[in-house]
């Protein structure tokens, strides 16, 4: 019994480490949902798009957007950032879309609206975002 458990645990693990990457198979590999109207024009627009997952309420949600928005400035905007609010109730089916559960989250999306790279929870520094839309994924 234990040993089953055990199996079926590793298993999950595995299949979650799966799904961070940023290629491959897994979500990864999938094209964007487009759970929001929001999402669906940023995404659609042909540029990469940050989709922020947020409580705009919340502080380190704050500090994020203030990265977001200082990285878009300093790029002439060549990316969107598309927000998805945690307090919206038209927003929630993106959170179980996307699998977010902690805030901030971010996920990348590529130009062609796939998911490229999703990124840990927490607030992510100028440096990892900018490396990140410079990539090739």
């Amino acid at each position: 019994m234990r040993r089953t458990i055990l199996i079926s645990m590793v298993a999950l693990l595995i299949s979650l480490a799966g799904c961070q990457g940023g290629t491959g198979s897994g979500p990864a590999a999938n094209a964007a949902p487009l759970s929001t109207p929001e999402l669906q024009q940023a995404i659609g627009s042909g540029k990469k798009t940050v989709v922020f997952f947020l409580n705009p309420e919340g502080g380190p949600c704050s500090a994020q957007n203030e990265i977001l928005q200082k990285l878009q400035q300093d790029r002439n905007g060549n990316f969107n950032v598309a927000y998805v609010n945690a307090t919206k109730p038209a927003d929630q089916q993106a959170f179980y879309d996307y699998g977010v559960r902690s805030l901030p989250s971010l996920v990348l999306v590529d130009g062609s609206g796939r998911i490229s790279s999703y990124f840990p929870p927490g607030i992510q520094p100028y440096e990892t975002l900018s490396q990140a839309l410079d990539s090739g994924q």
